[in-house]
Order: structure tokens, then sequence, then C-alpha cells
């Protein structure tokens, strides 16, 4: 089912435009939705998942009309928040055994059979005795997305889940949502670009409430093949180079010296080299042309 959002809008009572008129389509699969802190990501999460209500616009997902039928919805939702709690003095198997309860698992040999399955696809099947409160920050992430398997969700949403993590549970945590992304819609909110790379088949850039970019990640990276160029410079250079060109990103060389990257629709004069473009460079694009929305 293919998720559509139209003309969406969210602002908040402080005044503070979240989502500004935003469209967007996504269909079956890893999306990455990209953006920096304080893009509306979070709002756009909440609105999609039905725990606030937008100002205007619509959202459908498939047949179902989240705004006006949003218990249709929550039946095959599953929604991982940025952050989110757990009784401190259960373990994984009973609080997921509760958690199916909760979600309309009567049978308690049905039950046991999901709890099993989620289990296991998470990786916490040797953890299951232990309290979920003193699981580290990787666990607790995979546990929250054995939850909301529970009910077979169709639509998941993962908030900023990877930040914090330590780069082996962030490739646990990340080999998880690749298994089940091959049948569910999932919309990966995130604003770490290497977590939308190797992962999502279509993604798009969130800034000041709108949506900027959206394209497959390769297709994003061709579009700038040939238009990125690199070269080692003083870091005293960078103002006066950041006046003539437009400067990426910098990284400093064991030298101390800067590397930097520019976009530029041809070869610049100086000692620039063409570089190879990768979705970094992408990302940092989009955000200089935040102006230039698409619809």
């Amino acid at each position: 089912m293919e998720l559509t959002i139209k003309d969406l809008c969210k602002t908040y009572p402080n005044g503070v435009k979240a989502i500004d008129s935003l469209n967007l389509r996504i269909g079956k699969g890893m999306f990455g939705l990209l953006g920096p802190n304080g893009a509306g990501k979070s709002s756009l999460m909440r609105t999609i998942a039905t725990i606030q209500d937008p100002d205007s616009g619509s959202i459908l997902f498939g047949e179902i009309d989240i705004l006006k039928d949003p218990m249709s919805l929550r039946r095959i939702l599953g929604y991982l928040p940025q952050d989110f709690g757990v009784y401190s003095k259960m373990n994984a198997d009973e609080l997921l055994d509760y958690f199916a309860v909760l979600k309309g698992v009567a049978s308690k040999t049905e039950r046991r059979k999901i709890v099993e399955y989620v289990l296991e696809l998470t990786n916490l099947t040797d953890d299951r005795k232990k309290y979920v409160s003193s699981y580290s920050g990787g666990m607790k992430q995979r546990f929250g997305i054995a939850q909301l398997l529970l009910n077979d969700p169709m639509l998941i949403i993962v908030d900023e889940p990877t930040a914090g993590l330590d780069p082996a549970e962030r490739n646990r945590f990340l080999n998880v949502l690749r298994e089940i992304a091959r049948s569910k819609t999932i919309i990966f909110s995130t604003h770490i670009v290497d977590d939308i790379k190797d992962l999502c088949n279509d993604m798009a850039v969130m800034n000041n409430g709108r949506i900027i970019k959206q394209a497959s990640p390769v297709s994003a990276i061709r579009e700038i093949d040939g238009k990125i160029f690199v070269r080692d410079v003083d870091p005293n250079q960078l103002k006066e180079l950041e006046l003539t060109h437009n400067i990426l990103s910098s990284k400093y060389n064991t030298d101390n010296s800067l590397k930097i990257r520019i976009h530029a629709d041809s070869k610049p004069s100086g000692e620039f080299e063409y570089t190879f473009p990768d979705l970094e460079d992408v990302y940092f694009i989009a955000l200089q042309n935040k102006n230039k929305f698409q619809s």
C-alpha cells in the first residue's frame, strides 16, 4: 500500500510551523526521511502515527483516510518513537506478552508464537528473561522493534532509532530493519546520512517543515556525478574560499590541513580534483537549496 500525504500543515501554539504544506508519496520498502534536528521530522512522524492532529491536509494509507479513521490505521501500525519507556521489573518475555494482550491477541497460544517469532527476529531470545530496563541502548531499540511487530503491522515508523548506538549495536539494529522491510512500508527518520545510504530504496530530505528533495539514493548521487571536487587547503584559507566556491563540507587531514568538498558544474581552476559523489553531498546540496521546494 502507498502512503500519500497532501498539503499537510501543523503550527504549534508557540508559533513554530513544524509542517509546512508538505507533500509526499511513500511506497513499500524502506523509506529514509533525512533532515537536521528541528526540521520537523518527529512532528511529521507523530502526525502520521495519529498521535497529534494536523491543522490541515490529508494522509492516506491505501484506502485508509488516517485523519478521519485513525483506529483503522492503528490496527496495522507499528511505531517506535525517539524515546520510549519500559516497566522496570518485567523481563522481555513478560512485557511482550503484556503488549500482545493490549494489541488484541487474546489466545495465549497465539501470543506465545508471536513472542517467540519477534524475539528470534530481533536476536533477543537469549536475553528474554532479563529485565528490559537493564538492556543496553541497542538492545532496547531491538526490543522496540519486537513490540511494534506484535500486531503484524503494514506501516512501520521508526524515529531517530540509531542515535546514541555504538557501531556494533547500530549494525544489528539496521539488519533487523532490512529483514522486515521486504514486505512492509517502513519510514526511517534520521539525521544520520549513513543510516540511509545502504538501507533505503527511496528517500527525502526535509527542512523547515517541507520536503526539499525526494529521490532514490542511487539516482540522487547520479544527478551530481561529475560535479563534486576536492582540494587540500590551509585552514586559514577557508573563509576566503567560502566567498568564491560552494563548499559542502570540510574535514581535517592528519597534517592539520583541510580537505574541502565543493559542488560546481565544471572543474574550478586551481588544484581542485574530481571525486566520486556520495549521499552526504546530496544532503548538503539539498539543504543549501532549501528554498527550491518540490511539491
